[in-house]
């Protein structure tokens, strides 16, 4: 008999469609913060959070390629701007009231900041 392979993090999330619901929650609370919404006057947030989906749905195990820019050349102009370690716990703050208003389980909560948390150098250029 055949052992089933363990569900991603990305279906365990519900997948796309959770995705996509998660990303669009989360653009409108950083934009409604004053600390974060400075880095995205220039942005065009519908193209921004179709990036972030992508970006999301890969690197929580989606069968899908992630084709976008690498992390770090994505967000320099923003590190240039000052993005710093404490804009990016904001932005952590924001995933993770997004996911508790969606009634995301604790564990795959913890799962999701692991991994966010995992590209924090790479966004901040270290």
């Amino acid at each position: 008999m055949k052992e089933q392979p363990e569900e991603t993090l990305f279906e365990k999330l519900g997948g796309m469609p959770a995705v996509e619901t998660a990303v669009d929650m989360f653009y409108k609370k950083v934009l409604d913060d004053s600390r974060l919404n400075r880095f995205f006057t220039l942005t065009d947030v519908r193209v921004q959070a179709r990036k972030q989906k992508a970006f999301f749905a890969y690197a929580f195990g989606a069968s899908s390629p992630y084709t976008g820019k690498s992390l770090q050349n994505a967000h320099a102009h923003l590190v240039q701007q000052g993005l710093t370690d404490q804009h990016f716990n904001f932005v952590i703050e924001h995933l993770i009231d997004t996911l508790n208003d969606m009634q995301v389980a604790k564990y795959l909560i913890k799962e999701v900041i692991y991994i966010v948390n995992d590209t924090r150098d790479d966004i901040l250029g270290r």
